[in-house]
């Protein structure tokens, strides 16, 4: 064993799992006995002796690294406005719902730091598909294990046709025993240079271990290679856990139907019929007539039949180079259908004027401000009666208020009863509005909204009695028009023309006085009816600005029910309907820029 050999399997990746290490190492050491080996001691040969050898993959390029992979605006974009997007619904939606656009954006991120000029692709398949001797004809050496032992492969293994992509298989967690070099050929360089290829376990492996290396390479390669048999092409754990699920991944996706050294013509165009027909049922689109889509081919590993064909289209997927960008769109896809539900909305979202108005009114109603404002129109109507009326009426009116009350004050809510009303009054307010906000919203937006309402009406009831009792009207008497002074100096005349007419009968009477009965009665009749008459007059002229005085203290008192409520209630709950907009917008962003690179 040489000295680079020796260092090999010393630097061997220690996490490798257990059970497929000794395996491993035993078919490396053979191989490195039989095979010229490079300096760095993986499997590799050279075109000519002339040809200089080249840095294996795991360890770095003499040339400098390879510059990494870039992702072009539509693609940026919608990562950013995913970003964004988990972002703003931590508060609101639980980790586990925000679970695989945390990984897109993670896989991302990290895949986007790596190399842009290599294209990571995986061969996967069931047990006995022939996958793994594909492998080998596509690497034109023996790597993976083939054999009629089931299951063959018990590790993912690598093989990279170009230096610079020892980060790429780091990512995938193969060790560097695992990585391999294909044969060397200048058609082989000219046409898959750039090309990681990835033989995986069975995807129906009897070992768990098996498929979870699978399910997890799965969601880091840039592209798959699907192998199917004539005999297992249809089978159920394929499609409904694979492809299925992978079916927006179509543009990275290459189905094979091996073995067909097996089959008559006629019945592998059959079988191939039938694949087509099984991957649209998963709703895979297919690439044909220049249409983006899944690419269906057939071929023999084990005879080279067909695999010119699959060479040259890994040749033009490499070439590309945005299989990666490609794999990163449909992730991204996939995470905006999943949290579709979490975000798309009915086309009546937030809180309508009429349901705003709706919301006042009933607070108002709840603070009694149609009882209040009736009540001030009754305070200005007996304090025009009060200042216009007789004056033997005003005397006989103050001996029966004395103590009472002042006419300007309005009490609210007198009763434990009506206090208690009240309060079921707002509470029922709250429930209204919070479920006419929260009506076309997803679940967890919905229940937000309520909560915002719920926590913003506590004490409500106790801000909407102390602003009622700042908006109620000012002690003491209303304000009074410019014409009553005319009829308090009315109403006086006609209370003097009593008192002369009265003096005058009282002077006659006594003989102070000649005697003349017509005039006095005149004066006292005019002053007995003249009063009456400008107090009714009086009050005619009264109830239009009592009617405007009552409606402005009933105004003053629904814009302060109105004030309160919009500053509990309705402005948490707007600011939670923004919240879900901003979000919205963020996944328009995401889901309509279809198929954005």
């Amino acid at each position: 064993m040489t000295a680079a050999q020796k260092d090999q399997i010393d630097h061997a990746d220690p996490t490798a799992p257990a059970d497929e290490e000794p395996h491993a190492r035993v078919e490396s050491d053979q191989r490195l006995g039989d095979e010229v080996s490079w300096d760095d001691g993986l499997i590799a040969r050279r075109v000519t002796d002339a040809t200089a050898p080249q840095e294996a993959p795991g360890r770095g390029a003499t040339s400098g690294p390879p510059a990494p992979l870039a992702y072009d605006g539509p693609l940026r974009s919608r990562l950013d406005a995913l970003r964004e997007l988990v972002g703003l619904s931590r508060a609101r939606l639980d980790n586990q719902t925000l679970a695989e656009a945390t990984r897109v954006l993670d896989e991302a991120t990290a895949r986007r730091k790596l190399s842009g000029q290599h294209t990571v692709v995986a061969i996967a398949g069931a047990t006995g598909s022939g996958k793994s001797q594909l492998f080998n004809t596509l690497a034109g050496v023996p790597i993976s294990e083939t054999g009629v032992r089931r299951p063959t492969t018990a590790a993912p293994l690598a093989c990279s046709w170009s230096d610079g992509a020892a980060t790429l298989i780091d990512r995938l967690g193969i060790p560097g025993r695992l990585r391999r070099r294909p044969l060397q050929s200048a058609e082989a360089e000219a046409q898959l240079r750039g090309l990681v290829l990835i033989d995986l376990p069975d995807h129906d492996s009897a070992a768990v271990q098996h498929r979870e290396h699978v399910d997890r390479i799965l969601k880091l390669v840039d592209a798959v290679i699907w192998v199917v048999d004539p005999e297992k092409y249809a089978d159920a754990a394929l499609h409904e856990r694979y492809l299925r699920p992978m079916a927006g991944h179509a543009e990275v996706m290459i189905v094979v139907l091996n073995q067909t050294d097996r089959l008559p013509a006629e019945a592998t165009e059959q079988i191939l019929d039938d694949l087509r027909r099984l991957l649209d049922e998963d709703g895979i689109a297919l690439g044909e007539y220049d249409e983006p889509g899944a690419t269906v081919l057939a071929l023999s590993a084990l005879t080279g039949n067909g695999v010119s064909d699959l060479r040259e289209t890994l040749g033009k997927l490499v070439a590309e180079r945005g299989a990666a960008a490609r794999r990163v769109s449909a992730d991204v896809d996939a995470a905006a259908a999943d949290l579709r539900p979490v975000y798309a909305a009915g086309q009546g979202v937030g809180l309508s004027e009429e349901a705003r108005e709706e919301f006042s009114g009933r607070l108002a109603d709840a603070v009694g401000a149609t009882a209040a404002g009736e009540a001030a129109e009754r305070a200005w109507l007996r304090s025009a009666n009060r200042a216009c009326g007789t004056p033997w009426l005003r005397l006989w009116r103050l001996y029966q208020d004395r103590g009472g009350p002042q006419t300007g004050s309005l009490p609210v809510r007198q009763h434990a009863d009506a206090e208690a009303t009240a309060r079921q009054r707002v509470e029922q307010a709250v429930r209204t509005v919070s479920e006419q906000a929260a009506a076309e919203l997803p679940a967890p937006w919905a229940q937000a909204v309520r909560e915002a309402a719920v926590h913003g009406s506590q004490g409500l009831s106790e801000s909407l009695d102390e602003l009622a009792g700042q908006a109620g009207l000012p002690p003491g008497r209303p304000p009074r028009p410019g014409w009553w002074p005319v009829a308090v100096l009315m109403q006086a005349a006609m209370t003097l023309l009593q008192i002369v007419g009265g003096a005058w009968l009282v002077g006659q009477i006594a003989g102070v006085l000649a005697p003349n009965l017509g005039v006095p009665v005149l004066l006292m009749l005019c002053g007995i009816v003249g009063g009456p008459l400008v107090e009714w007059a009086c009050r005619l002229a009264a109830r239009g600005p009592a009617r405007r005085y009552g409606q402005e203290a009933e105004r003053r008192l629904r814009e302060a029910a109105a004030s309160c409520g919009r500053a509990r209630v309705l402005d948490p709950v707007a600011a939670e309907l923004l919240r879900y907009r901003e979000v919205r917008e963020q996944y328009g962003r995401i889901a309509g820029v279809g198929g954005g690179r």
